[in-house]
């Protein structure tokens, strides 16, 4: 086992993110195994599995939010709408992995995690208080939809395949048809 650290932090990320995909649970001895490292040594990047979960949550929001971004931009001039139809189109389209799951793969850290995902994609699916109850309403119906299209992909447990996503994407569209 080497004792050099990585060439950087996101290293370590991707290596436990592996982990993920095929189905490990985390722990730091683990983690610094997939890295190549010593537990002090993957230490030196996250001193506890906490932060190691975090980061690694924060890691997996970064791909996913470069991807809403790429379809609509900045989001803080972006109108709800187009928020919630980008949100909706990452969610159908992906790609997405089982490494997207790590808001669930620690229960004993979960609050922690569900909080920090949420903070981070907050941008892209916190609605206005000032909506029209039905427009307000449609925009949740999308993004519920589209958690339901990223769970099923992720997890791998009846993904939509085929026509189904088309007529997933055409059910965004018409709950979004005439929303501004």
């Amino acid at each position: 086992m080497s004792t050099t650290r990585p060439t950087s932090r996101t290293d370590v990320l991707d290596s436990t993110l592996g982990m993920l995909q095929g189905g490990e649970s985390i722990s730091l001895e683990s983690a610094a195994r997939a890295a190549g490292l010593t537990k002090p040594g993957l230490m030196y990047h996250f001193p506890t599995k906490e932060a190691l979960m975090l980061a690694l949550v924060d890691h997996v929001v970064d791909r996913c939010e470069q991807a809403i971004v790429s379809r609509i931009g900045d989001p803080a001039s972006a109108t709800p709408r187009e928020r919630a139809a980008a949100y909706a189109t990452w969610s159908i389209e992906g790609p997405h992995d089982a490494s997207e799951l790590v808001v669930f793969a620690d229960p004993r850290l979960r609050d922690e995690l569900v909080a920090k995902w949420g903070e981070r994609l907050r941008p892209y699916i916190e609605l206005p208080d000032d909506l029209a109850p039905d427009v307000r309403a449609r925009l949740l119906a999308v993004r519920l939809l589209a958690d339901g299209a990223w769970f099923a992909c992720a997890s791998g447990l009846f993904p939509p395949v085929g026509d189904d996503l088309a007529r997933l994407k055409g059910t965004v569209d018409d709950l979004l048809g005439g929303i501004e």
